[in-house]
């Protein structure tokens, strides 16, 4: 344990975030560290665990690019780094905290150089130069395009590689604000365009390609994996432990999500129980607890969806450390269920406990805990139904979309909306309501309200009506089945979706890189198809058309 606080705090020293060590990172509500603190935050949680290869994709936008970069590529860490865009590229190669100065300094050259050890460069997917960075201007030199006094090299490479450079060009001749040509730069005289078709062939013809391509082919060789998969040391029950620390800890930060829904849902109940208040056992009672339950059920789980963003932020996470081998699906499963638990049961204990003295439902400790448990129950399967959704909806909008939607139609095949024996048996009954955990949870509430009780008849001179009479003749719900086996059902449904969270997760690990690597394969076929067919296309005969204008008079 000592070693591992050692290696997070030198790893915070190293990344310069000392000052804020103690600070939270902040979200829509709460202030927190800073744009760039953020950033060398999220590269101090890759060096932790200290990779053998290290992809930063424009690690210097909206920060000091110097401090982060040059942390980056200390060399305290042994692990290869790679650039994805031109700003940390230029800032890393001057050695600097500006990629575009008016002078170079040669010290800060050599600090760029060995910062790097090889130099890759692309333009439109075609390698321009692979080769070792202290030989990129003796390349650029020998193609023709050498670096003029007084430029960054790492510019110059650019400036010849992008063709955006060309269109600058033209508008800052066409304003006037470049006046003059230099005539110590080849890119003056020619376009980018026909700079990187030189530079590519040049490149193909030298020493750097057939290097490249031979170590290319002893790679292909090798049998086996070149790399151990790695993963977390920790043991299953250390990660679920740890992950479900850190949630927890998330959650009672998030003020919109937990805190601000709690609120929410007393004030709602609190509506409900002054407009159902002490509803009695009066003939117009019957129905009223019917739609009170049926309002609880229906429309209070409902706003449950409303976490999903929360859930959209969690699966972000997961899914990077995921792929870091940090932890696995199980123990993230595991965590994330038992971190909510202690906010779910809160809501529900507080708001079910006001709505349910208000609207003074069937009296008995009993009957109270299923009305709870129930309660809980529903909100805890809607949970689980936006995560799962989550898994595989990563847009706000349309996650909300579809739980709603799924959501609507669970509650019109719940039985009050249309009583269960007129909903139309093929797919709606049979099985849409027995998949709708809203049938289960106003079943089970029905039977707990009503059995027991009885209520007046229109007329005080008829009999009065027990609630079982009710239970079968107006709701049509089957006494003889127990309300706790329709709770156990809404508990089933909860380990059910929770299972399903896991296996799409699994399977989207598996299904999704197939599905990306085949979409890309057919698009290289569809090109080199349109290549082949560019080639052997028939020439048109547009060319060869003369009009008869231009003829001379005595023309055939």
């Amino acid at each position: 344990m000592e070693e591992k606080r050692a290696l997070v705090e030198g790893t915070i020293v190293e990344m310069g975030l000392q000052d804020c060590a103690d600070t939270v990172i902040g979200n829509w509500h709460l202030r927190g560290v800073s744009g760039g603190e953020k950033r060398r935050v999220s590269i101090a949680l890759e060096i932790l665990m200290r990779p053998r290869l290290l992809f930063l994709d424009e690690p210097t936008s909206g920060l000091d690019s110097f401090k982060t970069v040059m942390a980056v590529l200390s060399e305290e860490f042994d692990f290869t780094v790679v650039l994805c865009d031109s700003n940390s590229f230029n800032a890393a190669w001057a050695g600097e905290g500006r990629s575009n100065c008016d002078r170079f300094d040669p010290s800060a050259k050599q600090r760029g150089l060995r910062a790097f050890d090889r130099l890759f460069l692309l333009s439109g997917g075609k390698t321009v130069y692979f080769g070792q960075a202290s030989e990129a201007c003796e390349f650029f030199a020998q193609a023709g395009f050498p670096c003029p006094p007084l430029r960054n090299p790492s510019d110059h490479f650019l400036r010849c590689i992008n063709a955006d450079f060309d269109k600058v060009k033209a508008t800052l001749k066409g304003s006037m604000k470049m006046r003059f040509e230099r005539p110590d730069d080849p890119l003056e005289r020619t376009t980018t365009s026909e700079a990187i078709r030189r530079l590519i062939s040049y490149y193909q013809r030298s020493q750097y390609y057939f290097v490249a391509r031979q170590k290319v082919d002893e790679m292909a060789r090798v049998k086996g994996t070149l790399l151990d998969a790695g993963g977390s040391q920790a043991s299953f029950g250390m990660q679920a432990f740890t992950l479900t620390k850190r949630s927890f800890v998330n959650m009672s930060r998030d003020f919109g999500y937990y805190w601000l829904r709690l609120v929410i849902y007393i004030v709602v109940t609190v509506c409900i129980g002054s407009i159902y208040l002490n509803v009695g056992t009066k003939y117009s009672s019957i129905l009223a607890r019917g739609a009170c339950a049926s309002f609880i059920f229906g429309f209070v789980t409902f706003m449950s969806i409303g976490g999903f963003p929360s859930f959209v932020e969690d699966m972000k996470v997961f899914q990077r450390e995921r792929m870091n081998g940090h932890y696995g699906v199980l123990a993230f499963v595991i965590s994330n269920t038992l971190s909510a638990m202690p906010f779910l049961i809160l809501i529900t204990l507080l708001s079910g406990t006001l709505c349910y003295f208000m609207v003074h439902l069937h009296p008995g400790f009993t009957h109270y805990l299923f009305f709870v448990l129930c309660l809980y129950a529903s909100v805890t399967v809607v949970e689980s139904l936006m995560m799962a959704i989550a898994s595989i909806i990563p847009n706000f909008l349309m996650g909300i979309i579809i739980g709603a939607g799924i959501q609507g139609i669970f509650m019109l095949v719940s039985g009050y909306f249309r009583l269960p024996h007129d909903i139309p048996k093929p797919f709606w009954r049979y099985p849409m309501s027995y998949i709708s955990f809203h049938y289960w949870a106003l079943q089970g509430q029905y039977q707990n309200d009503l059995v027991g009780l009885v209520f007046d008849n229109q007329d005080d001179e008829l009999p009065k009506i027990p609630g079982e009479y009710i239970l079968e003749n107006v709701f049509q719900i089957d006494v003889s089945r127990s309300k706790w086996l329709d709770l156990s059902v809404l508990f089933s449904m909860i380990v059910i979706y929770r299972l399903l969270f896991f296996a799409m997760i699994k399977v989207s690990e598996d299904v999704t890189p197939w599905v990306r690597g085949y979409i890309a394969r057919r698009r290289v076929q569809h090109k080199r198809r349109a290549a082949e067919l560019a080639m052997v296309r028939t020439p048109s005969l547009r060319g060869y058309v003369v009009d008869a204008a231009e003829l001379p008079a005595d023309h055939p």
